[in-house]
């Protein structure tokens, strides 16, 4: 079975479309339905149904999948422990991250690294901190850095780099103080109750005893910030992204979270990414 033409039909099962897998695999169209018919004429089985511009997952697809990223993650780890035997440090490195970190923490860190491995292509996937979490438990990324699950993962390697502290914030004068209680009867933007910043936020006033409704949520801490800007209620925010003017003085236990790497046990590192991670530890601040 060839591996390009798995990897090919797993593009195309994960893009929903052949076009959008050529560009993700920079070859033409055309090159990846003959892949596909290939690996259909081999398997004897049709892989996808063509309904107008949908691509779906035949049965014999979608049983295929989960085999085939299970077999192409074994070649590369292969390949991974073939690459120790050289102290060359190159090859592509796939990096899942949070926005928030991609925008505020990683550009030193990526200056840095390409300065001293410039054989090292990156190859960055930018996802919420549990997207980019269940990317590493899944093989498709060698790591990530996000937000740390404040539960803890007992199937995954989570190191801490930098403590960042929550902060509630909000553009009304009449809330500059107020209580728990007082903020809970407000109009809040809050992240989604399934993202690990919006757990936290969520566990802080359950445990005082306070439910909050949230008037609207998002996973993206840059537009809650301009929410709360305009007025539409208060939030919690990283201090390092927020207006000193907005934040509000709450008589309540501090809030932070960790950011850090997360790495997969059952994996081995390649030489790019243990290179990435010692370049990591020099910025971190925990």
């Amino acid at each position: 079975m060839n591996f390009s033409d798995l990897s090919t039909f797993l593009a195309v099962a994960e893009t929903a479309s052949f076009s959008r897998a050529a560009h993700q695999l920079s070859i033409t169209q055309p090159a990846v339905s003959k892949r596909i018919a290939a690996l259909e004429d081999q398997l004897g089985q049709r892989l996808f149904d063509r309904v107008g511009r949908k691509v779906h997952l035949t049965q014999a697809g979608t049983l295929l999948a989960p085999a085939a990223r299970q077999l192409l993650a074994l070649v590369a780890d292969t390949e991974n422990q073939l690459s120790h035997l050289s102290t060359q440090v190159s090859g592509t490195l796939y990096l899942a991250t949070s926005h928030h970190i991609g925008l505020h923490r990683l550009a030193p860190v990526l200056r840095e690294f390409t300065r001293h491995y410039p054989q090292v292509q990156m190859n960055i996937s930018f996802e919420d901190s549990e997207v980019a979490h269940d990317l590493v438990r899944q093989g498709q990324v060698e790591l990530a850095v996000a937000t740390l699950n404040p539960a803890g993962d007992a199937g995954l390697i989570c190191e801490p780099l930098w403590d960042d502290p929550l902060v509630f914030v909000s553009a009304k004068s009449n809330l500059r103080q107020s209580s728990m209680q007082n903020l809970a009867e407000q109009s809040c933007i809050l992240p989604g109750p399934t993202t690990y910043t919006g757990r936290i936020v969520t566990a802080h006033f359950s445990h005082q005893g306070i439910a909050l409704k949230p008037s609207m949520s998002t996973n993206y801490l840059e537009t809650i910030s301009m929410l709360v800007s305009v007025g539409l209620g208060w939030s919690v925010l990283p201090l390092s992204m927020v207006d000193r003017n907005l934040v509000i003085d709450v008589d309540c236990p501090k809030m932070a979270r960790q950011l850090g790497y997360v790495s997969n046990p059952s994996r081995t590192l390649s030489p790019a990414a243990q290179a990435f991670m010692q370049v990591l530890n020099q910025f971190g601040d925990t």
